[in-house]
């Protein structure tokens, strides 16, 4: 039983790297056997594709042309700053019918889409669920940058697939709520999230089985797959500073 366990599990998170471009595309299996592929684009902006569905995650056009990319079905942004909203984007990634899921502040600055704050669940589509988890940052003097109650952090299930997008946050207590979480990311630049110590802190209060640091600017990044030996969790690191 324990050797078949293994077998699913490898073959759960079994991946395949590729270059898209200048971006680099992990294409991983679901819990479900369906393919899942994770497109990185830099810093917080990511884009997932999903049995023929496209998500965008803070779209910048500073990092991409959004015209090159597939319109996508649905938009997240974490919360307003400028490296994590930018209409220009998302008007260059949205069709008819794309649905926008923002923080409140986010909402006002777009003039459109969907609120959703910390505890907030829904399923917008058969194929996904969304839950809005908290954000913010807890080092003194530093709690301005992400006030608590603000931003978002985003749980998305795709295909039985748990996937953490942790968006600017610190390893806050509520991180120990987090459950099931197959792929995490976790953003790693103080002041403004977190060091690597807090980073491997926040990985290990909630275990993710694949661990992907992002929005690290010139942090040494390597540092944190260190921290994280032997913790039984996988560190990933892709271009993403």
């Amino acid at each position: 039983m324990k050797h078949l366990l293994f077998i699913l599990m490898s073959s759960l998170f079994a991946y395949t790297s590729l270059s898209a471009g200048n971006f680099t595309v992990d294409k991983l299996k679901t819990r479900d056997g369906d393919e899942l592929a994770i497109t990185f684009i830099k810093h917080a902006s990511l884009m997932i594709e999903y049995g023929g569905h496209v998500i965008q995650v803070d779209p910048i056009s500073e990092y991409a042309d959004y015209a090159t990319f597939p319109k996508a079905d649905i938009i997240l942004i974490t919360h307003e700053h400028g490296d994590h909203l930018d209409k220009k984007a998302i008007a260059a990634s949205e069709k008819a019918g794309t649905l926008i899921i923002a923080n409140e502040n986010s909402r006002e600055i777009i003039g459109k889409g969907t609120v959703m704050k910390n505890g907030d669940k829904l399923k917008p589509t058969d194929y996904l669920t969304i839950e809005a988890v908290p954000a913010y940052n807890t080092t003194p003097g530093r709690e301005k940058f992400h006030p608590r109650h603000r931003d978002n952090g985003y749980i998305l299930t795709l295909g039985g697939t748990r996937i953490y997008i942790a968006g600017d946050t610190e390893d806050i207590p509520e991180l120990k709520n987090l459950k099931d979480i197959d792929i995490a990311f976790l953003p790693v630049n103080q002041p403004y999230t977190m060091t690597v110590p807090q980073a491997a802190n926040a990985a290990r209060m909630f275990s993710p089985k694949i661990l992907y640091p992002y929005h690290y600017g010139d942090t040494k990044i390597s540092e944190l797959k260190e921290a994280l030996q032997g913790s039984g969790v996988e560190v990933r690191i892709r271009e993403m500073q």
